[in-house]
C-alpha cells in the first residue's frame, strides 16, 4: 500500500497534539501509530533485528522503512562527497559553448551616446553642495593622522597627600632566607640522609616535602656540578614577586567588647525569682500541669497520679486533693474573680470542679451560677455531651463533666471566664472546641483545621484566638471570622505558646530547644530566638504585671527573662536573661513540665517529672 503524505515540507510539530499525522492522496487522515516504541523496545529492537541498521523513521508517515541496496549505496557516496548518480562521470571532456579565437567583428556597432561626451549636470550639482557645505562650516575636513606614539606619566594627577598613595602603599619584595647547613657542599653527617630517608622523600608530594633538594657532601668546592633546578627556581621566584598582591590593608582596631550589646545589669532589673522558698510534695508521680488562682493564695496541680490537689501558696499545706478517673492533662483556673471554678482534662472529658476554697459567699455564689441553667426548649445538636455530676463526686467537688469524643490534650480559660477552649489533637477537622459555661454550648470554630494543633490561646484584651501548630501560630479574628496573622516560628515542633498582658508580643517554645519572641506589630517572623536552654522546652509564660517571662525545659531548669515592653512604637522590646532557676531533679528524661507566675507577686511556680512543685521568690 502506497502511503504519501501530502502535507509538504511543513514542521511536523504542528501534529504533535493531533491523532492524526497528515493526509494520502485522496485526501484521508494518516492515523498515527497506536503505541511509540520505548527506550527498553529500541534497545531489544537493535539487539535482535538484523536490518536495524538499515530501518528509518518516516516522520511523515509514522512508519519504519528499510533502505534498499540503492538507497544505502546512495547514502554511502554522499557521505564520501561523491556524486549521487553512478553513472555520472565528472572528468568527461569538456565542451566549448563559445569560441576562444578573437574575433575582427564586435557584437554590436551602435555609436556613443552624446550624453557621454559632456559633463553630468547631477554631478555638478551634488559638488556644488558640498563646496558651500565646507565653506560654511558644516563639513570638516579630516585631519591628518599623527602616527608618532604619545607616551605620559601614569601617576601624573595623583594626590601627594593622599592616604593611600603610591609610594604609602610600597611593600618592599620579600627577602630569599639566607641558606642554611644542609645546603652547603661539605655538611655536617647529621644533615645528610639515609637511604630510607632518601626513598621517603622521592616518595612524597613536592609539597610535603620538608626540603625541596637532597643535601649532598663533595671534597671540595671544584667538584660542585651544576644546580639541575637553577632556572625552574629563578622562574618560581620571578612568579612569587609579580604574582604576589603586595597591598598594605587598612586594619582596624576594634575592642571585642565594643561589639557586645550593652546590656543593663540584672541587678537593675528587680525585682525578679532568684532563690527557692517552698517545696509542694504529696504527688506520686509526674505534676504535668499547674495554675494559680486569681487571687493568688491557692494553687492547683495536676499529675498523672490520677489527682488533683489544691495548696496555699503561702505555706506549702494541701488543703484537698481530688480522685479522678486518669491522667490529668492539663488544667487552669478561672480567671474570673467572682467565681472559683477549676477546669482539668481527664482522658476524654473536661471535669469542672468547685474546690469550696477561700471565701464562702463566692463558692455557694459559683455553685448558684452552675445550678440555674435552664436548658433551651429546642435541644441543639452539639459535639460534646454536657453532664452534671452527682452523689460522692458532687460533695468531692465535681460539679460538671464534658464529655469529647477524643483525648483531651488542653483547656484554657478566656480572661472573662465565661468561655473555655480544649484541644483534641485526635479529631480531624475538629482539633479545637470552644465551650460557653453560662449557656453550656459548645462549638467548632474551624471548618478545617490546617496542621496538627498544640496549643491555643485567648487573647487577654481583644476578641483574638492564636492556634499553635507544628510550626506555625496563626491568629484568628472571631468577630470577622478570619485569618489575621500567620506567624513563622522558625521552629521544628512548637511545644507552648504565652501572650503578653498587653497583648502585641507573644513567645513560643519548642522542643528543639528554641525561645521565639514576637513582636505582631513589627513582623510575623521572630523579633529575637532565644537559645538558652540545652533540651526540649515544655512551657512558657508571662507575668501579668511585672515586665518578666519564664520558660521550663527538660535540662531541670527554669530561666527568668526579663521582657520590657514599651509604649513607645519605636522602641524594641528589651529583652534581657536575669537568671536561672534549678532545683527540679530529671525523672525519665523529663524536666520541668509546667511553669506559672504569682498574679501579684515576682514569684515563680514550677512543677517537674519529680513529682514536686516549687515556689522561686
Amino acid at each position: 500500500m502506497d502511503i504519501r503524505n501530502t502535507v509538504g515540507n511543513i514542521p511536523m510539530e504542528w501534529y504533535k497534539d493531533l491523532p492524526h499525522i497528515g493526509y494520502d492522496l485522496d485526501g484521508r487522515k494518516i492515523f498515527k501509530p497506536l503505541r511509540s516504541k520505548d527506550q527498553l523496545e529500541e534497545f531489544l529492537d537493535k539487539m535482535e533485528n538484523p536490518d536495524y541498521w538499515r530501518t528509518i523513521h518516516d516522520k511523515k508517515t509514522g512508519q519504519d522503512i528499510k533502505l534498499t541496496d540503492e538507497q544505502v549505496d546512495l547514502v554511502e557516496r554522499l557521505q564520501k562527497g561523491q556524486f549521487g548518480d553512478i553513472n555520472y562521470d565528472p572528468y568527461q571532456p569538456a565542451i566549448d559553448f563559445f569560441t576562444h579565437e578573437t574575433m575582427i567583428h564586435p557584437v554590436t556597432n551602435r555609436p556613443a551616446d552624446k550624453r557621454s561626451f559632456i559633463p553630468s549636470l547631477i554631478e555638478k550639482e551634488k559638488v556644488s553642495k558640498l563646496v558651500h557645505a565646507i565653506k560654511m562650516g558644516w563639513i570638516q575636513p579630516r585631519k591628518p593622522r599623527e602616527d608618532t606614539a604619545t607616551y605620559y606619566d601614569l601617576w601624573a594627577k595623583e594626590d601627594p597627600n593622599s592616604i593611600l598613595g603610591r609610594h604609602k602603599m610600597h611593600v618592599p619584595a620579600p627577602k630569599l632566607p639566607l641558606p642554611g647547613h644542609e645546603q652547603s657542599y661539605n655538611p655536617p653527617p647529621e644533615y645528610l640522609m639515609s637511604e630510607e630517608e632518601r626513598l621517603s622523600w622521592e616518595q612524597q608530594d613536592p609539597e610535603d616535602r620538608k626540603l625541596p633538594f637532597l643535601p649532598q657532601r663533595f671534597n671540595c668546592l671544584r667538584a660542585v656540578p651544576g644546580y639541575a633546578r637553577f632556572i625552574h627556581e629563578r622562574f618560581e621566584r620571578c612568579l612569587d614577586l609579580y604574582l604576589c598582591p603586595r597591598q598594605r590593608k587598612m586594619r582596624v582596631n576594634v575592642d571585642p567588647e565594643d561589639l557586645i550589646p550593652k546590656l543593663p545589669k540584672p541587678r537593675d532589673l528587680q525585682p525578679f525569682p532568684t532563690i527557692q522558698s517552698l517545696i509542694y510534695k504529696g504527688h506520686k508521680d509526674l505534676v504535668r500541669c499547674i495554675s494559680v488562682s486569681p487571687s493568688g493564695q491557692w494553687l492547683v496541680s495536676g499529675s498523672d497520679d490520677c489527682s488533683v490537689r489544691f495548696w496555699e501558696v503561702s505555706t506549702g499545706r494541701c488543703m484537698k486533693s481530688v480522685v479522678l478517673e486518669g491522667a490529668v492533662k492539663s488544667i487552669s483556673w478561672n480567671p474570673n474573680p467572682g467565681l472559683v471554678l477549676v477546669a482539668a482534662c481527664v482522658d476524654r472529658s473536661v471535669v469542672l470542679i468547685n474546690p469550696g476554697l477561700g471565701d464562702r459567699l463566692l463558692c455557694s455564689a459559683t455553685d448558684q451560677h452552675i445550678s440555674g441553667y435552664q436548658p433551651p426548649e429546642e435541644e441543639v445538636q452539639q459535639p460534646v455531651t454536657w453532664e452534671e455530676v452527682e452523689g460522692a463526686q458532687y460533695s468531692n467537688g465535681l460539679r460538671l463533666c464534658i464529655k469529647h469524643q477524643k483525648e483531651v490534650k488542653q483547656v484554657t480559660f478566656h480572661a472573662r471566664g465565661d468561655y473555655f477552649a480544649v484541644v483534641l489533637p485526635d479529631n480531624g477537622n475538629s482539633q479545637v472546641l470552644i465551650h460557653q459555661l453560662s449557656r453550656r454550648r459548645s462549638q467548632n470554630p474551624f471548618r478545617k483545621n490546617k496542621g496538627q494543633v498544640q496549643k491555643v490561646l485567648f487573647h487577654p484584651t481583644r476578641p483574638f484566638f492564636f492556634v499553635a501548630t507544628q510550626r506555625y501560630v496563626r491568629v484568628y479574628n472571631l468577630l470577622k471570622q478570619e485569618l489575621t496573622k500567620k506567624l513563622l516560628t522558625n521552629c521544628k515542633w512548637v511545644s507552648s505558646i504565652a501572650v503578653h498582658p498587653a497583648g502585641d508580643n507573644l513567645i513560643c517554645g519548642s522542643y528543639d530547644s528554641k525561645l521565639a519572641w514576637f513582636d505582631m506589630d513589627l513582623s510575623t517572623k521572630p523579633y529575637k530566638v532565644l537559645r538558652h536552654h540545652k533540651k526540649a522546652l515544655r512551657a512558657v509564660s508571662f507575668h501579668k504585671s511585672y515586665p518578666l517571662f519564664a520558660s521550663g525545659s527538660d535540662d531541670g531548669s527554669v530561666i527568668v527573662c526579663h521582657g520590657m515592653v514599651y509604649n513607645d512604637l519605636l522602641q524594641n522590646p528589651l529583652i534581657v536573661p536575669v537568671k536561672v532557676l534549678r532545683g527540679h531533679a530529671i525523672h525519665r528524661d523529663l524536666g520541668v513540665l509546667d511553669v506559672t507566675f504569682h498574679p501579684t507577686q515576682p514569684w515563680v511556680f514550677s512543677s517537674g517529672a519529680d513529682a514536686t512543685i516549687r515556689l522561686f521568690t
